[in-house]
């Protein structure tokens, strides 16, 4: 995809649009990720066709088939055995819903991307950006399914790191939309302006925020969240001295409940502080909207936190926990973009 010779013809503020809209599609998709997996619903659908599985089941023999398909799954065996036709379809539901707006979303970028590129509309170095994001989309499809595979042999569930790599992929994707739509946005405002740089504060707190993102992934595969819901303390001590400690000692940090919610816990405090300074230096540099909106999501985002504990996971409020990930994810790439902007070189 190389830029046109006539500049005429290029639309960047067009393109920055549609990925803003692929973006919120992505963010719909992750929360209804997080419904899937609190209903328990990811495995239901035991089979991965791109293409055929567009369609539902229509008649009732459609559904019989699905069913029968279920039962022979570990999780009917283990977990739902005798599980109502009803009940099946509404963990049915949840997950082809996730899994169609996967293809909607693959095709709402495919599409729009080679009309672009047929069109000459895409700026120059912005082609192999387009191209990473669609790849990375259909990474994501694979890694999908890699992910529910894991529940379809003996244990009932899916590996809880294979769930942290899909959560975090989807999130990776919703942020790197959301940035190159602002380098194209500003690129729409001013024809020499140049793709803004993340400053070293904005770089601790995107790090930061990653690796609580990738406990809170932890927790929510390893159930860890039913493991204590009392706040601040974990039952009557700050780490439960009676709590199983594995060998060798890092493997707690990935396979131990009761240390995977510890460290999301805390950890939450160090991001929202590095996150908060971000907001401040906006705040300071003239910008108080972005400002103000990243210190209102991140403490916005820890009061959804606690209340996820302490209502024991509740349905809907760990849904807009999930949600408000991304959300303050959001927030933080549209603050640190505006504080990373560079200054245009003078036009000839």
């Amino acid at each position: 995809m190389h830029a046109p010779s006539d500049t005429s013809t290029i639309r960047p503020r067009a393109i920055s649009n549609w990925l803003f809209a692929v973006a919120a599609l992505v963010f719909v998709m992750i929360v209804v990720g997080g419904i899937t997996r609190l209903t328990e619903s990811g495995l239901s659908i035991t089979r991965w066709e791109p293409v055929s599985g567009t369609i539902p089941p229509l008649t009732e023999a459609d559904w019989q088939r699905e069913f029968n398909l279920y039962r022979e799954s570990p999780q009917y065996q283990l977990v739902n055995r005798g599980m109502t036709m009803d009940d099946f379809k509404f963990i049915f539901f949840w997950e082809y819903i996730h899994r169609l707006l996967g293809r909607v979303i693959g095709l709402a970028f495919a599409l729009p991307l080679a009309w672009f590129a047929v069109k000459r509309a895409i700026p120059k170095g912005y082609g192999w950006k387009l191209i990473g994001l669609l790849a990375l989309g259909g990474l994501q499809g694979v890694i999908g399914w890699w992910m529910v595979a894991s529940g379809l042999i003996d244990v009932p569930e899916v590996s809880h790191i294979r769930l942290a790599v899909h959560l975090l992929t989807a999130l990776a994707i919703f942020g790197a939309l959301i940035w190159v739509a602002l380098d194209l946005r500003a690129l729409g405002r001013s024809p020499v302006a140049r793709p803004a740089r993340l400053t070293m504060t904005a770089i601790w707190a995107l790090c930061l925020l990653f690796v609580q993102m990738l406990f809170g992934a932890y927790v929510a595969g390893l159930e860890a969240g039913y493991a204590f819901n009392t706040w601040p303390l974990m039952g009557d001590e700050i780490y439960p001295a009676a709590a199983e400690w594995l060998q060798p000692a890092l493997r707690n940090f990935v396979d131990n409940p009761v240390t995977v919610q510890f460290v999301h816990r805390w950890l939450a405090f160090v991001a929202a502080a590095v996150i908060g300074l971000l907001a401040l230096q906006a705040w300071q540099k003239g910008d108080k909207l972005r400002g103000g909106v990243l210190a209102v999501a991140v403490l916005v985002q820890i009061q959804l936190g606690i209340l996820t504990i302490l209502t024991g996971v509740e349905l809907w409020i760990g849904v807009a926990h999930q949600g408000m990930a991304a959300l303050l994810l959001g927030a933080l790439l549209m603050t640190a973009h505006k504080l990373g902007q560079r200054r245009e070189a003078v036009a000839p």
